[in-house]
């Protein structure tokens, strides 16, 4: 008899109990052996409970052990996702909601314990808060350490505060992307796919279609790496993609749009402008004469042919 054509196996509120604590078992794959025998009154779809017999001459039900869409499997090598929230009520929400998902979370409540943690092994993933406990702009100030350990460590700024001061501050600092707290579940893990979508490129050898090269630079997008006169440039993965984009093309502009298409985030203009800012301050910190990158005011930019 298949669990979802029954309603109750039992007319006690205790043989129900045991029935639905069975169930998530079950589906979790914490019950040994294919199915539970159940023996009581049983109670049939529209029907009425069987009238009261000898224990001896109860029927008995084999549930069959059923595996649930809720109770997803973790990859064997799960993508490792840390949270720093001082809230504990959104912390858990969002470890629960990311680990239904088969991402391995780690949570932790201040910079202080987030940065401890992260000297002995760096996450995947990072989202921040930027209000930590008694450090108002305690998530910049670890988004910096971060970055200077690593600039293919993707870092989503997760928070409450959605002035385009913040937002600017944020991404200047080396966030690839900055989210509200009142975004959606399915948008922000569309958003968490994206960037380990792009990350993996780190990983992977680089094939003869890879390399970009015009003038004295050099892009490898399946290692997402940058070369300026062979010195490297630390661009995060944002950057790379807009470098990409406007080296591809030399002499053509480039509007917000399309920036942001190449670079799979939505943000405003003053944000692009952000950007641009730090990839050319990157930039001059090789080159002190370099000038590659165009601004045409009221349309976008370009690299010079």
């Amino acid at each position: 008899i298949a669990i979802e054509r029954w309603k109750a196996l039992t007319d006690s509120a205790a043989g129900a109990g045991v029935f639905r604590q069975f169930q998530r078992e079950a589906c979790c794959g914490r019950r040994s052996g294919s199915a539970l025998t159940i023996r009581g009154p049983i109670r049939a779809i529209g029907g009425q409970p069987s009238a009261s017999v000898p224990p001896a001459l109860l029927p008995t039900v084999a549930i069959p052990k059923l595996r649930s869409r809720h109770c997803r499997q973790r990859p064997e090598m799960a993508r490792q996702i840390a949270i720093v929230e001082d809230e504990p009520s959104i912390r858990a929400n969002y470890a629960e909601a990311l680990g239904r998902y088969g991402y391995e979370v780690k949570t932790f409540p201040n910079r202080p314990e987030a940065s401890a943690a992260f000297a002995l092994r760096l996450p995947d993933l990072v989202m921040i808060d930027i209000g930590l406990a008694d450090e108002p702009e305690g998530g910049f100030e670890l988004c910096r350490e971060l970055r200077a350990r690593s600039q293919s460590l993707p870092i989503i700024f997760l928070t409450a505060r959605d002035s385009d001061f913040d937002i600017i501050s944020g991404l200047r600092l080396g966030a690839d992307d900055y989210l509200t707290k009142d975004i959606s579940l399915q948008h922000l893990l569309a958003r968490i796919v994206s960037l380990f979508r792009r990350a993996e490129a780190l990983s992977l050898p680089p094939g003869k279609d890879a390399l970009l090269e015009h003038g004295p630079l050099a892009l490898d997008s399946e290692r997402m790496m940058a070369t300026w006169n062979t010195k490297p440039v630390a661009l995060t993965v944002t950057e790379f993609w807009i470098v990409h984009t406007l080296a591809r093309y030399p002499g053509h502009v480039k509007n917000r749009d399309q920036l942001m298409s190449a670079a799979q985030v939505v943000v405003d203009e003053a944000t692009v402008t952000s950007h641009i800012k730090r990839i050319r301050k990157k930039f001059l910190a090789v080159d002190s004469e370099f000038d590659a990158v165009d601004t045409v005011h009221g349309v976008g930019y370009r690299w010079k042919a």
